[in-house]
C-alpha cells in the first residue's frame, strides 16, 4: 500500500472516531444527571472540584413565631417555692424570696412582676435564675394548687371543689365520685377530710382520694381510742358526726345537738333528723341540702330517720374535728328535741309539748 492511501485511511478512521466520541458526549450530557461535587479534608490530594461555601458575618434570621416561642419558654427550676393563700401579695412573695435566696432585691422583682399578687400555689424555682426567669415561673400556672374543704361537704361537692381547682375533666370528677370512693363500704362517704390541702395538678383522681383518707386518718387516730373504750364502732361514730356536723348550725351548739340524739337512739327512738333525708334525696336542682318537703318524708330508705330508727348505713357528710369531738363529748342534757331560730341560736326541749312551745315563740313569728 502506498504512503498516500495509507494517510487518508488513518484520517478517515479518525473523523470516525470523532463523530463516534461526539454522540457518545451529545447522549451523555442530555441524559446523565450532572454530580453534586463533595467536599474533601485534603482538597490538594485530588483533583477533584471543591464546593466553594458563601460565608457571612450575619446570624441567620430569626421569624417573629421563632422570637415569642423563646420568649414565652417557662424554666423549670428545682426547687419548690410555695405561694400561701394569706401571703400572695407580691411584696409578701417578693419578701419571701428573698428570704429564701431567689432573689437578691425586692424592689427588682416587685417592679419586674408588675402585677399586685401572685397566684398561691407551689412553683419551680432555682437560685441561680435571673428576676426574668423567676418572673415568667411566677406568672404561669403553679404546679400544685391550694384547694380548701370546708366541713360538712358530701363527695360530690368536694369532688366540684377539686375540679376547679384542678382543673380536672367532667371524666376525672365522675371517676372520683363513683371509682376511688367506692372501693370499700366504710370509705364511701365521711373519710375525705376536710381541710386545706396543697395539691399536685397532675396527681389521679385515685390519689388525691388517697390524700384526703390519709389526713383522716391522722386525725381520727386520736379519738379512735376514745370511741374503742365506749364500745363505739369507729364507723358508727363517724357516721354520728356527720349528722351532728349537718344539724348544728355552727361548732358551739355541736356538743349539744351531739347530747340529744344520743338521747334519741339511747331511748329507742328515730333520729327525725332532715339532712340523712336530704343526703338520700340529692339535688334536684335546688342544691344538695335544699329544705325537704313533706314528700321527701315518705321516702322508703334506711338514710329516712323518721321512718327508720337507728343511724343510716354510712356517713352523709364529711364532718370536721368539731364535729366528731361533740359526737365523742357530747352535752349532758335531758332534751330531746331542738331548732334552731332566724338567729341560728338552737332552742332544745325535754318534752314535746315544750318543743311545740319553743315552735311558737321562735318560729311563728
Amino acid at each position: 500500500m502506498n504512503l498516500s492511501k495509507r494517510y487518508k485511511i488513518i484520517i478517515f478512521t479518525l473523523v470516525i472516531f470523532g463523530l463516534i466520541g461526539g454522540g457518545f458526549y451529545i447522549f451523555f450530557k442530555k441524559n446523565i444527571k450532572k454530580a453534586e461535587p463533595f467536599y474533601v479534608s485534603n482538597p490538594v490530594a485530588t483533583s477533584t472540584p471543591i464546593k466553594v461555601v458563601a460565608t457571612s458575618n450575619e446570624a441567620t434570621p430569626v421569624s417573629t413565631a421563632e422570637k415569642a416561642a423563646v420568649k414565652d419558654v417557662i424554666p423549670v427550676g428545682t426547687d419548690s417555692f410555695v405561694v400561701y393563700l394569706s401571703a400572695s401579695s407580691t411584696e409578701k412573695v417578693a419578701s419571701d424570696l428573698l428570704d429564701q435566696g431567689f432573689i437578691q432585691n425586692q424592689n427588682d422583682f416587685v417592679s419586674a412582676f408588675n402585677s399586685p399578687n401572685v397566684s398561691p400555689g407551689a412553683y419551680k424555682l432555682s437560685k441561680n435564675f435571673s428576676i426574668t426567669d423567676t418572673v415568667k415561673v411566677l406568672k404561669a400556672k403553679p404546679f400544685m394548687k391550694w384547694v380548701v374543704i370546708p366541713p360538712g361537704l358530701r363527695k360530690e361537692e368536694i369532688a366540684v371543689l377539686l375540679q376547679n381547682a384542678l382543673g380536672w375533666t367532667s371524666a376525672q370528677k365522675k371517676k372520683f365520685i363513683t371509682v376511688d370512693t367506692t372501693y370499700s363500704k366504710d370509705y364511701i362517704e365521711g373519710v375525705y377530710s376536710p381541710d386545706t390541702y396543697l395539691v399536685p395538678v397532675a396527681e389521679s383522681t385515685s390519689d388525691v382520694a388517697k390524700r384526703l383518707i390519709s389526713k383522716f386518718n391522722e386525725k381520727f387516730a386520736v379519738y379512735l381510742p376514745q370511741f374503742n373504750s365506749e364500745n363505739i364502732k369507729w364507723t358508727s361514730a363517724l357516721t354520728m358526726a356527720s349528722i351532728v356536723q349537718r344539724e348544728a348550725s355552727g361548732n358551739a351548739d355541736m356538743p349539744l345537738i351531739a347530747g340529744i340524739l344520743w338521747n334519741r337512739l339511747n331511748q329507742g327512738m328515730a333520729l327525725d333528723v332532715d339532712s340523712t333525708l336530704q343526703y338520700v334525696r340529692g339535688d334536684t336542682g335546688k342544691g344538695w341540702w335544699a329544705s325537704i318537703t313533706v314528700l321527701d318524708k315518705k321516702t322508703d330508705s334506711p338514710y329516712n330517720t323518721y321512718m327508720y330508727k337507728g343511724l343510716p348505713p354510712h356517713p352523709i357528710s364529711n364532718p370536721g374535728i368539731a364535729a366528731i369531738d361533740a359526737t365523742l363529748n357530747p352535752a349532758k342534757t335531758d332534751c330531746l328535741y331542738y331548732l334552731h331560730d332566724s338567729n341560728h341560736i338552737t332552742h332544745c326541749a325535754a318534752t314535746y309539748d315544750e318543743h311545740l312551745q319553743n315552735i311558737q315563740t321562735y318560729l311563728k313569728n
